[in-house]
């Protein structure tokens, strides 16, 4: 099992805690594969997309808009 966390994509600043996934391009329960584009995810301005840190089924722990933390696990590989 693997976690896949919301990036840091705020650069040197501090971590901040109002992003969100604004897209799931995929759904729960889903197989992906290595590298493959998974969500969108936005801070402030700065949007970031979010690839899958490898291969397997993937369980989706944060849903669309929800606010989360920069380095929180918002999916799981297994």
């Amino acid at each position: 099992m693997r976690e896949v966390l919301f990036p840091q994509v705020s650069g040197n600043r501090p971590l901040i805690s109002d992003g969100v996934v604004s897209t799931w391009f995929v759904a729960d329960g889903e197989r992906v594969e290595r590298d493959q584009l998974i969500a969108e995810v936005q801070v402030d301005k700065a949007t970031a997309e979010v690839r899958s840190p490898d291969t397997g089924t993937i369980r989706l722990l944060v849903s669309e808009g929800v606010e989360v933390s920069e380095q929180t696990p918002i999916a799981r590989i297994e």
